[in-house]
């Protein structure tokens, strides 16, 4: 059998993206959604944040929180839009969106790949580079960590 036959005959149940409040993740996360619709897959949606106890806040305002790069008024505001945005979206399509926000000390890397295992991801869709990325390196760090540790197969967006 060909590989393309392989390919045709790939079914995706669980995606994973990773939200981290770049351009980049925002193009993943919409890139998720639609391979999330045209495969009948759940889609899990994570942010990796250093956020403390989370005590008191809805999922939704600490996601808003950690969606955003530099605290501001302005910038929180525009990651809650988009992100309701994406959770409407989901919804018009059918598709099952499992949004969760990750607090840990550890690389966002090694978070990633652990959820994935955890939740039995068969497909990672990731920005080619997150708020830290430099625009002079193809891929960042994270992303490049889990495209060559990941269990499973990954897609890279730009």
């Amino acid at each position: 059998m060909s590989d393309h036959a392989n390919l045709e005959n790939k079914k995706f149940s669980n995606i994973l993206v990773a939200i981290d409040g770049s351009e980049q993740s925002f193009n993943a996360a919409e890139y998720a959604l639609e391979l999330a619709k045209v495969y009948g897959a759940k889609l899990f949606a994570i942010t990796v944040s250093y956020i403390p106890a989370t005590a008191g806040l809805t999922q939704k305002q600490v996601l808003s929180k950690g969606l955003v790069e530099d605290g501001s008024h302005a910038a929180a505001q525009a990651s809650e839009t988009w992100f309701d945005n994406f959770i409407q979206n989901a919804a018009s399509k059918g598709v099952d969106l499992r949004p969760e926000l990750v607090n840990s000390a550890r690389p966002v890397n090694y978070v990633i790949l652990e959820y994935a295992e955890e939740h039995n991801i068969d497909l990672i869709v990731i920005g080619t580079r997150g708020r830290t990325g430099f625009k002079r390196l193809l891929l960042g760090s994270t992303a490049s960590s889990v495209v060559a540790y990941a269990h499973c197969a990954v897609l890279v967006v730009r």
